[in-house]
């Protein structure tokens, strides 16, 4: 979403970080090119002035020249001001669901994902939260609309409100509050009618459910590909009806995310959660820091870390580690660790929350390099037999033959695929030795919790610089070997220094 923002503000900061001492005049060049990114970013010309004229103030004064490099200063007081931006009150993932059960009212404009948002919110609270869910659908014009609430409840496990034809969205409300209370569930969601634009009647119709179920929190769903006018929806909502946080569907979209900076600034509302996608785990809570930190290209390694967490099996980890540290890696282990990205979200989800990884994600594309490369090298290790995936070396020219025509490529794929494994064998060896314990061990041990730092800790032990450096070099050799960054030992590229140091 931030993509072209994010391309933008980077060159303009490139430059300055390359200046030793910056004058004055720099500094206001400079910031006349952001203000003119913020603005084709679709950030809102008020939100967009007042955001210039605090880091102006901030940015030229003695703290900025003293400092030692002057050009990383600005960076920082950008994101610090992108942060402020951004930032609501209390933290955005807790809801208040104190007394059961509680209602969640969810409204917005039609179209907006409303429907899928109840879902995935319901799927989040049931999940991490333990709560028990009953979701009700009060869209009584869209065709359809009950049933699909109904089908996303199976697939999710969550329950729905059975569906009563011919009755009005307040009588709906009314049934669901008194199902919650006997059914003994913490949380009730009701998702309302939505219509193509504000109109009387939709406020009245949301105004008389909120009356009526007298909501904990009300969440206004929102296109984030709607631009400005998401600003004027969140505004009419809040002032008819009392909105307590705004989710944003659609970021994973390539609209300009200008209507998220502006959101949280022009209507006071805090952005809750973001929609990033059709699955129905693919809702992230909106951290400001973070969210900045990827606007600027200075990547998101705690949602890295976070993400590999959840998608690794702890037990799986401890034998990898144990055979890792014995230098031993073969191709179910390499196989382990692509479907490993595959789960991520691929080779760019990964690459986009690393630290100066963002401008390499453009030459990678150009390599010819995307995530078919990994369903490839998944589909050459499915053609190997048990003898030879757990000892490569023997692979004669015969078995690479059939192996190849088993996977329908090239015998040469088969190489580099194989020089992969052994690159990445003579990386796992180096690991398992350096450092106390082991910095594999330490990875490791954060992957899983157990003991071992939790990923803010883990986050601020890997340093940003050391990391933004072994992109660069990776730079020239990223499609062959892919420079190690499969590797991930556990979820992150282990090549990479200062990594499991705390700080």
């Amino acid at each position: 979403m931030f993509e072209n923002l994010s391309e933008r503000l980077s060159g303009v900061f490139d430059r300055l970080t390359k200046q030793g001492a910056l004058s004055d005049e720099d500094v206001k060049t400079a910031l006349r090119e952001v203000r003119v990114a913020l603005l084709e970013a679709d950030v809102s010309l008020p939100v967009a002035r007042d955001f210039i004229a605090r880091v102006q103030d901030q940015a030229t004064g003695q703290s900025v020249t003293k400092s030692v490099t002057p050009g990383q200063q600005v960076v920082k007081i950008v994101h610090d001001a992108l942060v402020e931006t951004l930032r609501g009150e209390g933290d955005p993932g807790a809801l208040k669901i104190d007394n059961p059960p509680a209602p969640i009212l969810m409204v917005g404009l039609q179209g907006s994902g409303k429907t899928t948002t109840t879902a995935k919110l319901a799927k989040r609270l049931k999940e991490r939260d333990g709560k028990r869910v009953l979701m009700a659908s009060l869209d009584v014009n869209r065709p359809a609309a009950m049933e699909q609430l109904q089908i996303l409840g199976q697939q999710i496990g969550v329950d729905t409100l059975p569906i009563v034809k011919g009755e009005d969205p307040v009588a709906i409300a009314k049934r669901a509050k008194t199902q919650a209370s006997l059914g003994g569930y913490d949380v009730y969601m009701l998702d309302t009618t939505g219509r193509l634009h504000i109109d009387a009647e939709l406020i009245q119709q949301a105004a008389d459910v909120r009356d009526v179920a007298n909501p904990r929190e009300t969440l206004l769903v929102v296109d984030g590909l709607t631009g400005q006018d998401a600003v004027n929806v969140a505004t009419e909502f809040d002032d008819k009806i009392g909105v307590t946080g705004v989710v944003l569907t659609r970021m994973d979209g390539d609209g300009r995310g200008g209507a998220a900076l502006s959101m949280r600034a022009v209507t006071g509302k805090p952005i809750r959660f973001i929609g990033l996608g059709e699955k129905m785990d693919a809702l992230e809570t909106f951290e400001p820091d973070r969210i900045a930190g990827r606007i600027l290209g200075m990547g998101d390694i705690v949602s890295l870390v976070e993400k590999a967490q959840e998608t690794i099996e702890a037990e799986q980890a401890e034998k990898m580690m144990r055979r890792f540290q014995k230098g031993q890696f073969n191709m179910n282990d390499l196989k382990m660790q692509l479907e490993q990205m595959q789960k991520m979200g691929g080779m760019e989800g990964v690459m986009g929350m690393m630290p100066g990884m963002g401008k390499m994600a453009k030459q990678v594309q150009e390599a010819g390099f995307d995530d078919k490369i990994i369903a490839r090298q998944i589909a050459l290790i499915q053609s190997m037999t048990k003898k030879e995936r757990a000892n490569p070396k023997l692979l004669q020219a015969s078995r690479k033959k059939r192996i190849a025509k088993g996977a329908g490529l090239e015998v040469a794929e088969l190489n580099k695929l194989l020089k992969m494994q052994r690159q990445m064998g003579d990386m796992m060896k180096k690991m398992g030795k350096m450092g106390k314990g082991g910095m594999l061990k330490q990875a490791m041990k954060g992957m899983f919790g157990k003991g071992g730092p939790s990923p803010e800790e883990m986050a601020q032990g890997m340093d940003p610089k050391a990391l933004e450096q072994a992109a660069k070099q990776m730079g020239g050799k990223l499609p062959g070997g892919m420079g190690g960054m499969p590797g991930l030992g556990g979820g992150l590229p282990p090549g990479l220094s200062g990594f499991g140091k705390k700080k």
